[in-house]
Parts: structure tokens; sequence; C-alpha cells
């Protein structure tokens, strides 16, 4: 993840870390962003939220004051550094951790943006085992359009599975995730049959 941001591979200026269209888009970020408020309004503004790969703070920015504490957590230690400088508020910390190795900090509810969909399945199977220690999980992947073959492993970096028309379903094998219930509250689809941005709540047993 360092060389994606030193190399600017997914875009960005050379002074500063870019997250990517997916965190910057208007038309892709803003009904994301609706619906997630509405999801924390729904709870009161109470929840501890952790949200695992951070970036470059984009979204994160929006959700701290619908929130009793947020925690952005980041591989990457420089955007981290950066972000703590940027970015301040009684109730928002910081992390720099490698979330399918490191403990993650406790909380009522994690957001998974974009993030799984470029770790290999050994890497996400890791952090699935981590779930259980939260109520909700609002995870965003980009899948194919319509029926795919699920979690295709694939090497850790920033290629996706959509090359061969797969996608993460946590759902589904290796990694089955046990849920009470879930809800989509997003879809924005990609054009040029590029598949889709899928944000989906996990209520967890």
């Amino acid at each position: 993840m360092n060389q994606i941001y030193e190399q600017k591979l997914w875009g960005g200026t050379d002074s500063d870390f870019y997250s990517g269209i997916g965190s910057h888009k208007p038309e892709i970020i803003s009904p994301y962003l609706e619906a997630l408020v509405a999801f924390l309004v729904s709870q009161n503004n109470a929840l501890v939220v952790c949200d695992l790969g951070c970036g470059d703070f984009n979204i994160g920015k929006y959700l701290t004051k619908h929130t009793k504490k947020y925690i952005a957590v980041d591989i990457v230690e420089n955007l981290i550094i950066r972000n703590k400088k940027q970015f301040q508020a009684d109730n928002l910390e910081f992390h720099n951790l490698d979330i399918s190795k490191d403990t993650l900090p406790a909380g009522d509810c994690i957001i998974i943006r974009q993030v799984l969909q470029h770790l290999c399945n050994a890497e996400i199977k890791k952090v699935v085992n981590k779930i259980a220690n939260y109520k909700y999980v609002i995870l965003t992947e980009h899948i194919p359009s319509g029926e795919f073959i699920p979690n295709i492993d694939i090497i850790s970096g920033q290629g996706i599975r959509i090359k061969q028309h797969s996608g993460v379903n946590l759902l589904a094998p290796p990694f089955n995730l046990k849920i009470e219930n879930k809800k989509v509250i997003d879809c924005y689809i990609l054009e040029n049959n590029k598949g889709r941005l899928v944000t989906t709540i996990y209520k967890i047993f």
C-alpha cells in the first residue's frame, strides 16, 4: 500500500495522498454518505466506529460527528501521520495498524470500504475472525454485475478480483461469516460494465 500512494497508482497530486475515485467521486460517495449518516443517526450517534482502511479520510471526515468515537485505522504510517495533522476532533483517533495481523480497537461497528477486495483470502480470513467482536459490519466491495464466482484468491496488492469475474462474499466459503441479518444500503453501478460498488450492513450475532 505504501507503493500505491508513493507512485500515485490511484491518482492524485505529487504533494498529497489520494485514495482513488471511490473515495472522491461525488456520484459515488454522496449516496454512500447519506446512507451511512442515516444509519449512524438511527443509532443516536452513540456508536464507537472503527474505520479499517481509512485512507485519505475524505469519507471519514463526514462521519466522525455522528459517532461517540471514530477510530480510523490504516496500514500506511505516513498517511496516518498526515491524517493526524489534518483532521482533529475530540472523538477522533488515528491508528497505524495492519488489520490482518494486529489487534483491532474495541468498538460497536466497523467500516471496511473497498479494502478486503485488495487482500488475499488468507488475510481476509484473519480479519473475518476478528469481526465477531463487533455488533455491526458495514462492508463496501467492488463486485461484478450479475452472478459471479465468489472469493477467487488473489495476491494482496493494488488489483482486485473483478478481472476473474469474482468478488468478495463474506458469507460464502472460505469465510462463512455468521450473521443475524444483512441489509444492502447502497449500490453504485460503474460505467462500461465495470461492475458495482455494493455497501451492506451486517448485524453480527
